[in-house]
């Protein structure tokens, strides 16, 4: 009777193991696979880099035409350099909180009158004291805004950018009150009463003309993307590693426990 109770525990202990066993390699496949998965992301990401440092050191080719510009995307298009020459229409400019290496303040969004359309244009950036939400104040546009439109004329070149949609930490557009925390081209152009493209252009530095108020800095365009797919490879690789030895270590532990219950019985 006395092996008996003693066969029990080593039984138990003995039957566990293939439930370990199945966890076990249910986690080396999925860390390993979420390893291989970031290094398919890293990929990506490099090709993604690369296409990007080559559109924004190419040298700029003319505003796309108006046909073309319902199949602008971000990955064939963003920070593409482009030129436009057109008329601004000031009064109708929207100021969009950033935060830059000059400090914090408000991009300044104004329409411009190109022959292919109204493209919004980020004129660039003034910092907050100047006080851009009361400077300029929300307009809408008349009928037919470009038909009117004074000044002189401008020669723009910049980056071509896809349309700004609200992010999981960042605040919501209030357009009424006229604060606006990202650049929606569609929901700014709603706002101002005009048809414009679905994209807007990051102006270059000493691009605005004579008469534009505030003259803003531009070419504060940040083009840097986060790239650590390789970090969280290696990571759960690591961890992949460290099931399979904790893994080997039980089952080496179990089995000179079992050889020591042998050996007494």
């Amino acid at each position: 009777m006395a092996r008996d109770d003693r066969a029990a525990p080593a039984g138990r202990r003995r039957g566990a193991s293939p439930l370990l066993a199945v966890s076990a390699l249910l986690l080396i496949v999925l860390f390993a696979g979420l390893g291989t998965w970031q290094v398919f992301r890293l990929q990506w990401k490099l090709d993604l880099i690369a296409r990007v440092e080559a559109r924004v050191h190419a040298a700029p080719a003319p505003l796309p035409s108006r046909t073309s510009w319902a199949g602008i995307t971000p990955e064939s298009d963003e920070y593409r350099r482009v030129t436009l020459h057109g008329t601004y229409l000031y009064d109708l400019t929207t100021p969009v909180q950033a935060l830059t290496e000059e400090g914090s303040g408000y991009w300044l969004l104004t329409p411009l009158c190109t022959t292919e359309g109204i493209v919004l244009v980020n004129r660039g950036f003034i910092p907050a004291e100047l006080g851009a939400r009361t400077r300029y104040t929300p307009q809408r546009a008349t009928v037919n805004p470009c038909a009117g439109s004074g000044g002189n004329a401008a020669d723009v070149t910049g980056l071509l950018r896809t349309s700004e949609r609200n992010g999981a930490f960042t605040r919501t557009n209030d357009p009424a009150a006229n604060r606006w925390y990202t650049r929606d081209v569609a929901a700014i152009a709603a706002a101002r009463g005009i048809e414009a493209a679905p994209f807007f252009v990051d102006a270059a530095a000493r691009q605005n003309p004579p008469d534009s108020p505030d003259q803003p800095a531009g070419g504060l365009t940040v083009v840097k993307f986060p790239n650590s797919h390789l970090v969280y490879a290696f990571t759960w690789y690591a961890l992949a590693l460290m099931v399979a030895g904790a893994w080997w270590w039980v089952a080496r532990s179990r089995g000179e426990e079992h050889e020591h219950d042998e050996r007494h019985d």
